[in-house]
C-alpha cells in the first residue's frame, strides 16, 4: 500500500471509527476494492488528510456539500462522525441553514430529518 492510503486508512478510522472502517473493509469484494482504495487515498489520504482546515470544519463542509448536491445516503455516516470531529449539533444545523439559503430548503430538510434521526440514535446508544 502507498503512503497516502495508509494516512488514508489512519484518518478514515479516525473520523469514522475503527468499527464502522472495519464493516466497510469485511464488506469490500474484488468488484469494489479499487473504488475503496481511491476513496481511501484521494478522499481520506489527501483531503481529510490536509491540516489547511480543521477536522470540525471539513466535517461541516462536508455534510453541507453532501445535502447540497442531493447525496443524502452519506449523510447519517458524516453526522455519526461529528462525535469525532468536533463539529457541534449547532454546527450542523447552521450548515443546513446554508444549505437551505444557497442550494434549496427541500434539500436542507432533508439533511435535518436525517441528522435529527441520528442524532436521537446517537442519544439513545
Amino acid at each position: 500500500m502507498t503512503d497516502r492510503y495508509t494516512t488514508g486508512m489512519a484518518i478514515r478510522r479516525r473520523v469514522l471509527g475503527d468499527a464502522h472502517v472495519d464493516r466497510a473493509e469485511a464488506a469490500k469484494t474484488p468488484l469494489d476494492a479499487p473504488f475503496q482504495e481511491l476513496i481511501t487515498e484521494a478522499a481520506w489520504g489527501t483531503v481529510w488528510a490536509s491540516d489547511g482546515i480543521s477536522l470540525r470544519d471539513r466535517s461541516m463542509l462536508t455534510l453541507a456539500l453532501l445535502a447540497a448536491t442531493g447525496n443524502f445516503e452519506e449523510i447519517a455516516m458524516h453526522i455519526r462522525a461529528t462525535a469525532r470531529t468536533g463539529a457541534s449539533r449547532r454546527d450542523v444545523i447552521e450548515a443546513f441553514q446554508h444549505v437551505a439559503i444557497y442550494a434549496g430548503v427541500p434539500r436542507a430538510n432533508r439533511a435535518l430529518k436525517i441528522a435529527k434521526e441520528v442524532f436521537a440514535e446517537m442519544d439513545a446508544s
